[in-house]
């Protein structure tokens, strides 16, 4: 690595106690100065460094790329409700036209007709979708989703995850990461 690159450019990838990322997407980064307090704190194990140090006067640290925890995390068993992460169910498509632009969320049963803001009635829509459809019911207005919505499990989550890997991936990294590059997202 240059040795003009600044450690801000240097995250390190953070694994549970079992060697599987926190999470996919996002993918689960500290920043160097989060990693290395961890370090000193000895509640994770390095497993990769870069070639880039950081010193004080009387301490000299590669910074670490890979880092696992030293106590297992469980997992949470059930996802938050959270606009991102109906838009990670539905692989961040408009589940009406198919569209990856201007996203938002459509109650299937609108809210205007006791529609709740749930997994059961929520999907990912365009603008354009969303606007067309309006109050009105899918029958209706001959607009039903390309799935049925569903409340995802954390495992759907990561799966769908794994089909949207970041735009910088560490050679480091690569061995932990189990990003699906046959399917397109």
């Amino acid at each position: 690595m240059n040795a003009h690159v600044s450690p801000d450019s240097c995250p390190a990838l953070v694994l549970n106690a079992d060697y599987r990322p926190l999470s996919y997407y996002p993918l689960s980064l500290w920043s160097w100065q989060d990693a290395i307090k961890a370090i000193f704190l000895d509640r994770v194990n390095v497993i990769s460094t870069y070639e880039k140090t950081v010193h004080s006067p009387s301490f000299e640290m590669r910074l670490p790329s890979v880092v696992c925890l030293k106590s297992y995390i469980k997992p949470a068993r059930n996802p938050a409700f959270t606009r991102f992460n109906v838009f990670l169910r539905d692989r961040f498509t408009c589940q009406y036209c198919g569209s990856k632009d201007d996203l938002t969320f459509d109650h299937l049963i609108p809210r205007s007709r006791g529609g709740l803001t749930t997994w059961d009635n929520v999907v990912t829509a365009c603008s354009p979708c969303n606007l067309q459809k309006g109050g009105l019911m899918p029958h209706v207005c001959g607009m039903s989703p390309s799935q049925s919505p569903f409340q995802p499990s954390i495992n759907d989550l990561h799966q769908n995850g794994r089909l949207f890997p970041p735009n910088y991936l560490h050679d480091s990294w690569v061995d932990y990461l189990y990003w699906d590059t046959e399917l397109e997202p």
